[in-house]
């Protein structure tokens, strides 16, 4: 199990009940997605993982997520690290929206291609707006220009790669078992640094709820293999 990473997309939130963009806001699992949680740790115990470490974002539905898994694994007293670069992709003025809402406002088309391109971020939030990350106390101590109110994908990716090079890929060097439990479009970002996957190509790539990914690297850290545990 040396250097091997899980990567784990969150389940289930409550917001995905009524088709809303979640982003930065912190909205909590349902039962659903503390079921689809338990489930990857059955899976991950089937295959014999054990971890050392776990890290997620510092929004609830990662916590929670990594708690059940942890859980179903018997692994709880291994520890939980939280940071915001591993945050979901932040929607900017779509968030708390629904498809619907959205496309009534900006039409479908370009709004899309904002949820599915690489490059382009949706429109900004205000700075006096309350959504805006400047009001939430957890990110008091972040210069003001590193949070963002509006991500493109690129941005998204950004703001990821220096954890995992300065934090994540120097821990999987030395043989540290690890957990990463994150968002859709953070985790798209990785994958596509790691599998060094074109802009155009990444647009068709979805990372699957609650379904583990693990990653086999060489000592270098060159990947030597992915598989889906379905």
């Amino acid at each position: 199990m040396a250097h091997t990473v899980v990567l784990l997309r969150h389940g289930h939130s409550d917001w995905n009940l009524t088709d809303r963009f979640t982003g930065w806001t912190d909205i909590a699992l349902t039962g659903q997605g503390i079921a689809e949680a338990e489930a990857a740790g059955r899976r991950l115990a089937g295959a014999g993982f054990r971890f050392d470490e776990v890290h997620c974002s510092v929004l609830r539905r990662t916590r929670q997520t990594a708690e059940a898994v942890l859980a179903t694994l018997g692994q709880t007293a291994i520890p939980i690290h939280e940071t915001w670069r591993l945050n979901e992709r932040h929607y900017g003025a779509l968030q708390g929206l629904n498809k619907q809402e959205i496309f009534s406002a900006w039409g479908e088309q370009r709004a899309r291609h904002w949820w599915r391109g690489y490059a382009e971020p949706p429109p900004a939030l205000e700075p006096d707006d309350p959504r805006h990350p400047r009001f939430d106390p957890r990110y008091a101590d972040l210069p003001p220009e590193q949070l963002p109110a509006s991500e493109s994908l690129a941005d998204c990716q950004r703001r990821l790669l220096p954890y995992w090079n300065e934090v994540l890929a120097p821990r999987i060097r030395t043989g540290r078992r690890l957990l990463v439990v994150s968002h859709g479009n953070t985790l798209r970002g990785l994958v596509m640094h790691l599998d060094r996957i074109s802009a155009e190509a990444m647009e068709k790539v979805e990372i699957a709820p609650g379904v583990p990914l693990v990653y086999r690297f060489s000592n270098g850290l060159a990947v030597l293999g992915r598989e889906w545990l379905e």
